[in-house]
Order: C-alpha cells, then sequence, then structure tokens
C-alpha cells in the first residue's frame, strides 16, 4: 500500500508543471480544441517542460528550456530539480541529434556535428550537479552514470511525442562517455550513438596506456622539448610558486580545496605535458619554450597550456562535479614521469579527492566501469566511436568485440581532443557518415526503431555554418586529468 502510494504521489509532483508559461492544452500538444503546430507551444505542452527563452536563428528555432526532473530516480517521490536543456529545431520531420557535453550548457546555438551530417534537430541537456541543474540541497549520492542516464531517458519520453523520427545520441570526451552509459541503461531509446574522444577506464589502477602513448605520441623531438620544460618548471618551483599566489590573491583567488598554492602548482605542472597535446597540434611544436627562457616566459606557458586558474577554488568549482565522478565511477588517469624524479612533493595531489572539497564524501565504486566495458563489447549495437591520435584521453578508448552489432572505432590520424569525423582518413570518414546516415534512416535501408517516421528523402550533407558550428564554450575545457 505504502509503495503505491509513493508511486501516484511521484506522478502527481512530476506531472505538476504540466503546461506552465502556455494556455491548456491536449495531449496532441496543442491548446484545448486544436492542435497547435508551432514548435513553441508543442514544447509548452510537455507535461514538466518550461520555455525560458527563444533565440531567433536563420534556418532554426533555438530554445532555452528547463524541464523537471526526480532527484533520485529510483524514488521520485524524494524531491525534485530543474534541469536546464535547449532545443534547435530544424523540422519535426527530421532526425533528432541527442547532445550532452557531460557538463554545463551554453545558452546559444551551437550544432554538434551529427546534427550537421543530418541536418537535424538537436536537443542538448546540461548534466545534472552542473550549473543550475543541481538539486538544492545537493545530495552527491544522486550524482552517478545510472541517474545521469535516467536524466536522459525522460526526456527522450518526453520529446518523443514532439519528434517522432529517428534519434541519435552524441557527446564530445565526459559527453561521450555520457552518450555510452544512456545506450547501456536504455538501448532501445535510440537508434544510434556517436562518441567522440571518449575514455573507458575499465581497470582505475592499470594506467599503463597513457604511459605507452606519451612515450611515442608526436616526434621524439616534440616529447624531449616538452619533457625539458616541464622539468625545468619544477626546478624553479619557488619562483613560480610566488609569482602563482601573487597574481591569484591579487585576483581574489584562494586555494583551500587543493590546500595550497604550493599543491595547487604541483598539480598544474603535472598537467602540462597532458593540455599540451591534449589541444595542441605537432606544428606547434617549435613553439615550446626552452628550459634557458626566463621565469617570465615559463610561466605564461604553464599558464596558457594548462590554466593556472583552473586550480584554484574559483576555477575548480564548476568542474567539482566532474572530479567527484572521477572519484566515485569515472575513474582517472595516472602517468609515470621519470624525468620529474626528486622535484615532485605531493604524491595525492593529482587523485580527483583532492579537487573536491572534503564535505562532500566519496567512495569508489570499482565495478561501474567494467560493467560498461562489458556491454559495450558484448551487447551494444550501432555505436561509433571517434579518437584523436595525438589525443591522450584517446590512449584508453572503448574497443568492441564480434558482440558489438554494426559498431566502429576509428582513429583521426594526428588528431587532438578535438577529433571528429571530418578529420578522419577518406575511408574511415565514408564509413562514419554511411552508418550514421544509415541509422538516422537516411541512407539506402532503415535500421530505425519499428514506429518511427521515416525522414523526408535528403542526399546531401547540410553545409557548414559558421553560427551554429563553432564549438560549444561549455566544452572548451573537457576533462581535466
Amino acid at each position: 500500500m505504502k509503495k503505491a502510494l509513493r508511486a501516484l504521489l511521484a506522478l502527481l509532483v512530476l506531472a505538476g508543471a504540466a503546461v506552465a508559461g502556455g494556455a491548456p492544452a491536449t495531449a496532441d500538444g496543442g491548446p484545448r480544441g486544436e492542435r497547435s503546430t508551432d514548435i513553441a507551444d508543442r514544447l509548452r505542452a510537455v507535461p514538466g517542460l518550461r520555455l525560458v527563452e527563444e533565440e531567433p536563428v536563420d534556418g532554426h528555432r533555438f530554445l532555452v528550456l528547463e524541464y523537471r526532473q526526480p532527484v533520485d530516480h529510483r524514488r521520485p517521490w524524494k524531491g525534485t530539480f530543474q534541469q536546464r536543456l535547449t532545443v534547435l529545431h530544424k523540422g519535426e520531420n527530421r532526425p533528432t541529434v541527442f547532445h550532452t557535453s557531460g557538463y554545463g550548457l551554453g545558452t546559444g546555438p551551437a550544432r554538434s556535428e551529427p546534427a550537421r551530417l543530418l541536418d537535424g534537430n538537436q536537443v542538448s541537456m546540461e548534466y545534472r550537479f552542473f550549473a543550475s541543474s543541481r538539486p538544492r540541497p545537493a545530495d552527491w549520492s544522486k550524482l552517478d552514470i545510472w541517474q545521469g542516464a535516467s536524466d536522459q531517458h525522460r526526456i527522450f519520453r518526453a520529446l518523443r511525442r514532439v519528434y517522432g523520427g529517428t534519434w541519435i545520441s552524441t557527446g564530445t570526451s565526459k559527453g561521450g562517455m555520457a552518450a555510452v552509459y544512456y545506450r547501456r541503461f536504455y538501448p532501445r531509446d535510440m537508434d544510434g550513438t556517436v562518441a567522440y574522444v571518449a575514455p573507458n577506464d575499465v581497470i582505475d589502477a592499470e594506467d599503463s596506456a597513457y604511459d605507452d602513448f606519451f612515450a611515442n605520441v608526436g616526434p621524439e623531438e616534440c616529447r624531449d622539448r616538452l619533457n625539458a620544460v616541464q622539468r625545468e618548471v619544477f626546478l624553479r618551483r619557488e619562483e613560480l610558486v610566488a609569482r602563482y599566489e601573487e597574481r591569484t590573491r591579487a585576483a581574489g583567488g584562494t586555494f583551500e580545496v587543493v590546500g595550497g598554492a604550493d599543491r595547487a602548482f604541483e598539480s598544474a605542472g603535472l598537467d602540462l605535458v597532458w593540455a599540451w597535446w591534449q589541444y595542441n597540434g605537432e606544428w606547434q611544436c617549435p613553439w615550446i619554450p626552452e628550459p634557458s627562457a626566463d621565469t617570465g616566459e615559463l610561466y605564461d606557458f604553464l599558464d596558457e597550456t594548462a590554466d593556472l586558474s583552473f586550480y584554484t577554488d574559483q576555477g575548480l568549482d564548476y568542474y567539482t562535479p566532474y572530479h567527484y565522478q572521477a572519484g566515485t565511477e569515472l575513474g582517472s588517469p595516472s602517468f609515470g614521469t621519470p624525468h620529474l624524479a626528486g622535484l615532485l612533493r605531493h604524491p595525492d595531489v593529482h587523485r580527483p579527492r583532492s579537487r573536491v572539497p572534503r564535505e562532500i564524501p566519496m567512495r569508489f565504486h570499482k565495478w561501474a566501469m567494467d560493467d560498461i566495458d562489458w556491454w559495450v563489447r558484448t551487447r551494444a549495437e550501432r555505436m561509433l566511436f571517434v579518437y584523436g591520435e595525438n589525443d591522450p584521453w584517446s590512449a584508453e578508448r572503448f574497443r568492441t568485440d564480434p558482440g558489438c552489432a554494426d559498431c566502429h572505432v576509428l582513429v583521426a590520424p594526428a588528431a587532438h581532443h578535438g577529433a571528429n569525423i571530418g578529420m578522419l582518413a577518406e575511408d574511415d570518414r565514408a564509413t562514419a557518415t554511411g552508418a550514421l546516415l544509415e541509422w538516422a534512416g537516411l541512407g539506402t535501408g532503415d535500421t530505425g526503431r519499428p514506429g518511427t517516421q521515416r525522414a523526408e528523402p535528403y542526399a546531401p550533407l547540410a553545409p557548414y555554418d559558421a553560427r551554429l558550428d563553432r564549438p560549444d564554450p561549455a566544452e572548451r575545457r573537457m576533462m581535466r586529468p
């Protein structure tokens, strides 16, 4: 009896905002008595969905929304929060791409590569506990990959009445990981998944893939230059820490979470080589300073590459949910630095626990990624993984067995953490594009779920649009070791 009452209460709570901000509506999405064809009206009519604002975009409609979600999908009567999402609307007869960065959400239009290639709609979700999508008060135990996947599942179920065609999930880096986790827990929702540069840390303590990566990435001369300047940064620790602390204090910054300026400096110094390869190409190797450079030049190089503000309390605050997840389920990379022997002081500074406020409890669940890896290799279907050859995060990647039907793992030559389908070699690009078109119902076959509306015939890929296809600011600093 108690369970039945709780279930009824949960339904009432989640349905409470059925038509907030709009006229009374029928279940088919229009004002009572007639079915509205306006996309804003149809979205307003979705139970629990609130239209915040709309921005006109040539050839599209761009809408910012909030959706009422349960804090705990297992116990929805325990409270709700407002999760931010956006819709870039092209047409109800187009495929829909479900995108998340795995972090916060930019409120300006930014089209993912699959949305461009398919000339489709895009629904973008802010990941729970980031920015404005954080429950108040925050029960951090409710931040896990299943709860995040369940957020996506409820949004898909809610918007399916508006966008009845094929759906493709996607994301980059942590967003790519989230797209995979969503498919694992709700494998029938999406018609396909494109995951970009998504790491797969199956065994957190086994990180030899990163040592192999740093021993072989790029030209040897470039690796040697980076190692030499990194060592010099630590040899001049006292001067650089003093400068770092002075500038941070002057800007109003603090170091409470990481435990002081010296610890923050060591963390940034350790990230230097990683961050350089994450965002730079081989052609930039000649710009790496020599160890003989003056201290000001070394400081600027460290700041420009690793972003010293990231390690302050103010910089870490936004990323607290990521570091929490890294320390509870996702895992985090470790790598050897023999060229820094005798120069490091804080052996724990690179662990996620050092970047999360101590009042937030953390416990690592070591089987979470093993389960994901097993499912991808043996049960998944219609999955495309795109990696960058020179991206550190691509060193420990998803791999597929014959049990993963219609799956592809492709690597863009010399590409960094911004690798995409357009950077693949010609044959791989054709494979990736062909698979995406087929999954979206735009190819020669039709692999969409039974009952989906097939899109209009469509042959050419949508052209690049400088306004819509720039990187989302929410994804600029993705994944820090």
